[in-house]
């Protein structure tokens, strides 16, 4: 599973390597992360939501792609269930 955070680095003007400083992993773990060769644990998804100011379905998914009738809930891709969501 590909993971949003070049997309979000590129909105809030970060870099990927100010953003493996924050975070406290190194540049191989943030290009990989990028290019979808690893998936974090949860507590770094965690910490890098909170260091991007987002939440962290935003990093799965872009808050156009998930636009619904009530904004309130998306379908999972890969389990089919339904997910309540807080668009900001």
């Amino acid at each position: 599973m590909k993971l949003r955070i070049k997309d979000i680095l590129q909105e809030k003007g970060l870099t990927s390597v100010a953003f493996s400083k924050m975070l406290g992993v190194s540049e191989v773990t943030i290009s990989n992360l990028i290019n979808g060769k690893t998936m974090p644990s949860l507590n770094t998804l965690e910490h890098a939501a909170e260091i991007l100011n987002v939440p962290i379905w935003q990093l799965f998914a872009d808050p156009a792609e998930i636009q619904t009738k009530d904004n309130t809930f998306i379908t999972c891709p890969h389990c089919g269930r339904e997910i309540q969501i807080e668009v900001k």
